[in-house]
C-alpha cells in the first residue's frame, strides 16, 4: 500500500450528471422510451440525491465521513465505495449514510458500498476453499477502477421469483431468477429479471447477485457479476423518482421533488459478461454467504439512512408544534411525544452504532462485518417503528397537514390575503412558514411519499421474519441458558464451583454461545473520544 494516501478521482455531482450523458441505457418510464436519463424529469430527484453524495465528498467540512484510504490500494475513495477494516470504518459509515439522508431522505449510492464489501468477502471466500487467489485478485482489480472512476453500482438482487413455493431451477419460466445460459472464451451468458434495482437508470454498472441460498440443482442461477448499465440486452423498465411530474407549487419544490428514488425490473436477455466481470458462476455453495454478507451490511446501513429520515421528521415536528404557538419543552404532550419520536430514532440507531463497535474482521477477506445481532434489531425496529413515526408527526402536527386548501389558494387574489390572516397561529410565524411546514409533514408522511417511506421501510433488506431469523440464528441464547443452570448448580466445574450442566452440541438451545467481549488493546488513547464532531456549518441570518 502506498504511503502517504494518494488522491483518487472524486467527482462532483455537476461531473455525475455529466457522466450519465456518456451512456446510453435502454430505459422506459411512464410507457415510453427515455432518450437521456440526465435530462429526464421522471429521474431528477432521484440524479439530485446520487449527486450529493458526490458533493459532500469534495467538501472539507464532510471530507472525514465521505472518504477513506483504500487499504488494498492506498487510494482515497468516496467513502460509499470503500471497503472497512475497522469498527471505525463502520462507525463512519453509519455517521456518512445518516449525514447524506437527513438531507435527501434516501440516498441510494450506500448500496453500493453494501454489495462491493460482500462480494470481497465472498471472493476471498471462494479462494481460501480453492486454494487459489484468482477470485479475489479480480475483484480488487475491478474495485480499484470504480473506485478511481468513482462510479455508482446498482444492487440487481432481488429476482422475480415467480412461484414462491418452488426453487428457481423448478420454476416454469427461468427467466423468473437471473441465470447463465451460455460460457464461451469470452465470459457468461445470462438471461432473466431481477425485480427492484433501486435507481437503475442513473447507475453506471449493476452488480448481479443472488438473492437466495442456492442448492445444487439452483448452480445456473448462482451467479455473481458486473454489467454496464448500456450492456446489449438489459432492458430497463422503471418507475419515476419522487414527485417530479405533478404540477409545481409556484416553485415552492416541496422535499419530493427536490429528492426522491426511481426503481426498475431490470429484464436481461443473452447479456454477454465479460470474464474479468464475473465474480462467480456457478458456485452454488457460496451463494448463500454472499446473500448472508450483503443483508448484514445493508441493515446495518438502512439503520443510517432512516435515522437520517428520523431526523428530518423531529426537526418538521419542532417546527411545526412553534408555528402553532406552542413550546415543547413547556406543553407535556407535546414533549412526551417528541421525546417518543427522539427515542425511536436514536434507539435503532444505537443498534447501528453497537453494530459496528462489535463488528469484527471477516475469516476470509479480513474485512470488517458489523455485528449481525445488532444490525438486524436496529433494522426490525425501524421497520416495524416506521409507522409509529408518522404517527407522531401526526400528533404534533396537527390535522392541518392534510386538510389546507391547494397552494394555488395561496395566490388567489380572491382568497390568499384572508387565508394568511386567519390560519396564522404563532405571531412570530409567518403564515407561509407555518403552511410550508405543514405541506413538507404531509408530503413525508401522508402522501405518496410517506407511503413509498413505510413500504420501502419494511421490506428494504428483507422482510421483518428474515431479520427475526438471523437475530434467533446469531445470538447467544446458549450463554443465557448456561447462566441459569449455573445459578441453579446443574453441574460442576473443574474447580468444584457451580455451573451449567455440560455442552451438549447437540442440544438446540445452547448451540449458540458468547461468554463476552472486552476491548483488550483499548480503542483510543486514554482521554480520547471514539468519535469527534464534525465542524460547526456557518449560516448567513435570514435576509
Amino acid at each position: 500500500m502506498n504511503n502517504p494516501a494518494q488522491p483518487a478521482f472524486l467527482m462532483s455531482g455537476a461531473d455525475y450528471r455529466e457522466s450519465l450523458r456518456r451512456h446510453q441505457p435502454r430505459v422506459y418510464v411512464d410507457g415510453r422510451r427515455v432518450e437521456s436519463v440526465a435530462d429526464e424529469r421522471a429521474f431528477q430527484p432521484g440524479i439530485n440525491a446520487v449527486a450529493l453524495t458526490y458533493d459532500f465528498a469534495l467538501q472539507d467540512r464532510y471530507a472525514p465521513l465521505m472518504t477513506a484510504v483504500q487499504h488494498t490500494s492506498g487510494r482515497t475513495v468516496n467513502r460509499l465505495s470503500h471497503l472497512n477494516t475497522s469498527s471505525g470504518d463502520l462507525l463512519n459509515k453509519l455517521e456518512a449514510v445518516r449525514l447524506i439522508c437527513q438531507e435527501t431522505g434516501c440516498a441510494q449510492r450506500y448500496l453500493t458500498h453494501d454489495a462491493l464489501n460482500a462480494i470481497a468477502q465472498v471472493s476471498a471466500r471462494i479462494d481460501d476453499a480453492r486454494g487459489t487467489t484468482e477470485h479475489t485478485a479480480r475483484f480488487h482489480h475491478y474495485l480499484h477502477r470504480i473506485q478511481d472512476q468513482d462510479l455508482i453500482l446498482g444492487v440487481a438482487m432481488t429476482d422475480a421469483k415467480g412461484d414462491r413455493s418452488r426453487r428457481p431451477h423448478e420454476q416454469s419460466n427461468p427467466d423468473s431468477y437471473v441465470h447463465v445460459v451460455e460460457r464461451n472464451a469470452r465470459g457468461i451468458v445470462i438471461s432473466g429479471t431481477k425485480a427492484i434495482v433501486t435507481g437503475a437508470p442513473y447507475m453506471h454498472e449493476l452488480l448481479v447477485m443472488p438473492c437466495r441460498n442456492m442448492g445444487r440443482e439452483d448452480a445456473d442461477f448462482a451467479v455473481c457479476c458486473a454489467v454496464p448499465i448500456d450492456a446489449a440486452g438489459l432492458t430497463i423498465v422503471a418507475r419515476p423518482a419522487g414527485r417530479p411530474g405533478e404540477k409545481l407549487e409556484h416553485g415552492d419544490a416541496l422535499f419530493s421533488r427536490k429528492y426522491g428514488q426511481s426503481t426498475a425490473v431490470c429484464l436481461f436477455d443473452r447479456v454477454l459478461v465479460p470474464w474479468d466481470s464475473v465474480f462467480f458462476a456457478g458456485e452454488w455453495e457460496h451463494s448463500g454467504h454472499l446473500t448472508y454478507s450483503y443483508a448484514t451490511h445493508h441493515r446495518q446501513t438502512c439503520i443510517g439512512a432512516r435515522a437520517g429520515f428520523g431526523d428530518l421528521l423531529i426537526g418538521a415536528g419542532a417546527l411545526m408544534c412553534e408555528a402553532n404557538g406552542f413550546d415543547p419543552g413547556a406543553e407535556s404532550h407535546l414533549r412526551e411525544q417528541m421525546v417518543e419520536l427522539i427515542t425511536i430514532t436514536e434507539g435503532f440507531y444505537a443498534c447501528g452504532v453497537a453494530a459496528s463497535v462489535y463488528g469484527k474482521a471477516d475469516e476470509h477477506s479480513q474485512t470488517f462485518m458489523p455485528d449481525p445481532v445488532f444490525a438486524n434489531i436496529g433494522k426490525l425496529l425501524l421497520a416495524t417503528k416506521i409507522y409509529d413515526m408518522h404517527r407522531i408527526a401526526h400528533h404534533v402536527s396537527g390535522g392541518l397537514i392534510v386538510t389546507l386548501p391547494g397552494p394555488d389558494e395561496d395566490h388567489n387574489p380572491e382568497t390568499g390575503a384572508r387565508l394568511g390572516e386567519v390560519l396564522r397561529a404563532n405571531p412570530d410565524i409567518p403564515y407561509e412558514q407555518r403552511i410550508q411546514t405543514a405541506r413538507f409533514i404531509e408530503d413525508l408522511t401522508a402522501g405518496y411519499q410517506g407511503g413509498w417511506y413505510s413500504v420501502i421501510s419494511l421490506h428494504g433488506g428483507g422482510s421483518p421474519a428474515a431479520m427475526k431469523q438471523e437475530i434467533w440464528r446469531n445470538y447467544p441464547v446458549g450463554s443465557k441458558v448456561e447462566l441459569v443452570e449455573r445459578l441453579l448448580e446443574r453441574g460442576i466445574a473443574d474447580d468444584g464451583s457451580p455451573a451449567a450442566a455440560p455442552h451438549d452440541p447437540a442440544r438446540a438451545i445452547t448451540k449458540n454461545r458468547q461468554p463476552g467481549k472486552c476491548c483488550d488493546t483499548g480503542c483510543t488513547q486514554p482521554g480520547q473520544p471514539v468519535m469527534v464532531d464534525l465542524p460547526t456549518p456557518r449560516t448567513r441570518p435570514p435576509a
